[in-house]
């Protein structure tokens, strides 16, 4: 048996499995290698919304809370909106519950040169983030259904612009600041709690973001195969957990594993995750914390945190900060924001491979400007880096084309004898200084590169909209003519030619049909991951002729 061929059909179709499962996660289907287990799971929120009671049950090891409020608010479609901008984004607030129901990236356009809408609350699509109060004994206090009424807008003493939205119930008064900073897509939120009563109350602060479950809307040129999410859905960040992701199914089975306390002190925050594009609140972390999660009734889920304030004495004002994050998964941005928040741009298992990738590929678009030639440069850095390895592989394989036909000769003659077979090719590869598995080990360990790589374009948010010379004017979706694939099909063609030709007729024909496979399913890649492969099978055919031309030189005896 030829152990070469062998061994590269295996790698071969361990790629392909690889592929094949990223890109069932990459449409929102379970993984093959299954999930994480489920243990202590959280009890999903099955309360309603549509008037009836939808503010958040107390989370698991919460202070007890009655949570049976007066819903006396108007609905959002027909309240009154306040809209809150800088350069970067433009935010749009409800006067039932302040909530923040629109967020508009005015720096990520559509096709029709539309700045792409995150947040919305339309009949069709509804992602928005609320937040509100509520306490023990003293139900009915301002929560997300409260009617709040503009007190102050306009730009603070920095020239930030700024928004302040009061409500009152029950001798509680809640003021939410909203404020922007320029060029930031984080806007800091003040909750202002002021106690009137005599006979206060434990009151707890809740965050959340609210959405349905259907994916992302397609955007433009960019809604090609892979403007569907990588993943859709809540998650949710403590240092001691890291990062979470939960899906939209599994809260529904009420199989999900999160850290529901967070002590003080704790950087913690949560989520909720798209292609290319997140939001999240992040609260101060001075308090214990819990975080919850659940399926609201209309096809909504949400995740959230609730943060005790204590009792409020009579006459006195509590202030709790916290910073809500809406915009594009920017990595050198995420970085800046919270401890583990960059986690937000998902490099699935080869994160310890893919982030050098990205850092390096970054490095180079500092300096050239284009994303296309910038992955074309990286190709032929890792090139060099694999050399070594790469020379070597090719050599073994140009001697190993040197002797086939002495390993037809000895097909033929030991027909039948298996054994005596793998006797006499051991017995010819050790005199002729032959390594059988030789030319594996580069494939082998570029396979994992690959993947990291096929993460890292598919992934960032850099890509979308990158154009590089031509026809293509986006990386991040796939070729529009499939001019890539079809010049990737015709380069690992010949490649194969270049390799000699296994003994055995059915694995040739699987050698010679695995360009037209692997190019079929390059069809579906981004443009970018494509670049890279073209650039790197056609360096890898210059290596290989070269190396053929020298060693054709020195037949074998």
């Amino acid at each position: 048996m030829d152990f070469k061929k062998t061994i590269l059909w295996a790698v071969f179709s361990m790629s392909g499995l690889m592929l094949y499962n990223n890109w069932q996660v990459h449409e929102g289907k379970p993984s093959l290698f299954g999930g994480a287990p489920a243990s202590s799971p959280v009890a999903a929120d099955k309360t309603t919304i549509g008037g009836k009671v939808d503010v958040p049950m107390q989370a698991a090891g919460a202070p007890a809370v009655a949570v049976t409020p007066v819903l006396s608010g108007g609905t959002i479609e027909g309240a009154e909106k306040f809209t809150l901008q800088n350069d970067v984004l433009a935010l749009e607030i409800s006067a039932s519950g302040a909530n923040v129901i629109d967020a508009k990236l005015l720096k990520e356009l559509t096709a029709e040169k539309n700045p792409v809408e995150l947040f919305q609350y339309t009949p069709t699509h509804k992602y928005f983030a609320r937040s509100g109060l509520i306490s023990l004994n003293n139900n009915d206090l301002p929560n997300h259904t409260s009617t709040f009424k503009l007190v102050q807008s306009g730009k603070d003493g920095s020239g930030r612009p700024f928004a302040v939205l009061a409500s009152e119930r029950n001798g509680v008064k809640l003021e939410k600041t909203f404020i922007l900073n320029p060029g930031s897509y984080v806007v800091d939120v003040g909750h202002r709690v002021t106690q009137t009563t005599s006979n206060p109350n434990p009151i707890v602060l809740y965050t959340e973001i609210v959405r349905d479950a259907s994916q992302e809307q397609k955007i433009g040129p960019f809604g090609g195969a892979f403007s569907a999410s990588t993943f859709t859905g809540p998650a949710a960040y403590t240092d001691k957990e890291k990062f979470n992701k939960l899906e939209f199914s599994a809260i529904d089975k009420n199989k999900i594993t999160i850290p529901t306390q967070v002590a003080a002190g704790e950087p913690a925050w949560i989520a909720m995750v798209q292609h290319y594009f997140a939001s999240a609140w992040i609260p101060g972390d001075k308090d214990a914390r819990d975080i919850y999660v659940g399926r609201i009734d209309n096809g909504l889920y949400r995740i959230g945190m609730q943060t005790p304030l204590g009792v409020v004495a009579p006459g006195t004002t509590v202030v709790e900060k916290a910073r809500l994050f809406v915009g594009p998964q920017e990595e050198k941005v995420l970085e800046t924001i919270a401890p583990g928040f960059e986690l937000l741009k998902d490099y699935g298992y080869l994160t310890i491979i893919a982030k050098p990738i990205f850092w390096l590929l970054e490095k180079i678009h500092g300096y050239v400007g284009n994303w296309g030639w910038s992955i074309i440069l990286l190709t032929i850095l890792i090139k060099l880096v694999f050399f070594p390895l790469s020379a070597a592989s090719y050599k073994s394989m140009a001697r190993m084309k040197e002797v086939q036909p002495r390993l037809v000769a000895m097909k033929e003659q030991y027909k039948g004898e298996p054994q005596k077979l793998n006797q006499a090719m051991m017995e010819m590869y050790r005199k002729e200084k032959i390594n059988p598995l030789g030319g594996c080990l580069p494939v082998v360990i570029q396979i994992p590169v690959f993947i990291s790589l096929y993460w890292v374009l598919l992934s960032s948010v850099e890509m979308r909209g990158a154009p590089w010379v031509l026809w293509i004017h986006d990386l991040s979706v796939p070729d529009p003519y499939y001019i890539l694939p079809i010049i990737m099909a015709i380069s690992m063609f010949v490649q194969t030619k270049l390799n000699p030709t296994p003994p055995d007729p059915i694995q040739a024909k699987v050698m010679m049909y695995m360009p037209i496979v692997f190019s079929i399913m390059f069809f579906f890649f981004p443009a970018g991951l494509v670049l890279y492969w073209v650039t790197n099978n056609l360096l890898s055919i210059a290596q290989q002729w070269q190396i053929n031309q020298m060693f054709g030189k020195k037949p074998a005896k």
